[in-house]
């Protein structure tokens, strides 16, 4: 029997979790399959272990593993993959396939457009500031650039730049030491799905910054693109369960 484990990345704040699992909720009414459990890669309950336990117990026989991360990263590459393998092992008579992150989409770029709008509307000179989680891995700052310049070119911004919290790639401090006297519009959107730490600390960092003209937008967050896109990555996997191919790693 056919299951699926979303895979969601956990948070030590409360709020982050509950976002997370209400959106996944909404999500599984969308798919028709009668075994579907959520877990966490991290710092929340249940781990991914006790997520294809939870699976198994409930009479799986093909698990499809959906990571609910925006970019491609050592989460989606390494860590998800390694947890993957430990299940094989203990339970080879299943069967695992491996879904893609959320990746580069065009819903996503004009959800990330709907943030600033939200926000305030944009002056002609108005630039644009992607602030992502961050990675050692080079994919994920060549990625967030192809939506930057998606988001400059459809939307017509002067500039959209990218920045990171920790990683390779230019660092959130950087970019404030340019731009904390600057005259143009800016509007920062934090390409994070979920309320927490690192949402937390965009906020207190920029509190020591005085420039009316730097507008902190929400997070890309949960909407119906983000919903949209992660339904169509489902659906791609679960047609690989179909054709008999594990991409487990």
């Amino acid at each position: 029997m056919q299951a699926i484990l979303y895979i969601a990345h956990g948070s030590r704040v409360k709020a982050g979790v509950e976002q997370a699992v209400a959106f996944l909720k909404s999500v599984q009414q969308e798919i028709e399959l009668p075994i579907q459990e959520i877990c966490f890669l991290e710092l929340s309950a249940p781990t991914i272990a006790e997520g294809i336990d939870s699976c198994i117990k409930r009479g799986a026989t093909a698990i499809a593993v959906m990571p609910i991360l925006l970019l491609a990263a050592q989460h989606a590459k390494h860590d998800i993959p390694s947890e993957i393998d430990q299940a094989k092992k203990q339970h080879p008579q299943v069967r695992f396939t491996y879904g893609e992150p959320l990746g580069v989409h065009e819903l996503l770029i004009d959800t990330l457009q709907t943030r600033i709008l939200e926000a305030r509307l944009p002056t002609n000179n108005a630039s644009v500031l992607l602030i992502g989680r961050g990675s050692s891995d080079p994919a994920v700052k060549s990625d967030l650039a192809k939506i930057a310049t998606r988001l400059r070119d459809k939307y017509a911004y002067g500039a959209v730049d990218t920045c990171f919290l920790y990683g390779k790639g230019p660092t959130f401090e950087d970019w404030l030491q340019q731009e904390k006297d600057g005259t143009n519009q800016v509007f920062i959107v934090p390409y994070l799905l979920f309320t927490g730490i690192l949402r937390q600390s965009i906020t207190r960092r920029l509190q020591n910054y005085e420039n009316k003209n730097i507008i902190l937008c929400e997070s890309l967050g949960y909407d119906d693109n983000v919903k949209k896109v992660l339904v169509e990555r489902i659906y791609q996997l679960l047609q690989l369960n179909e054709d008999g191919v594990c991409n487990g790693r």
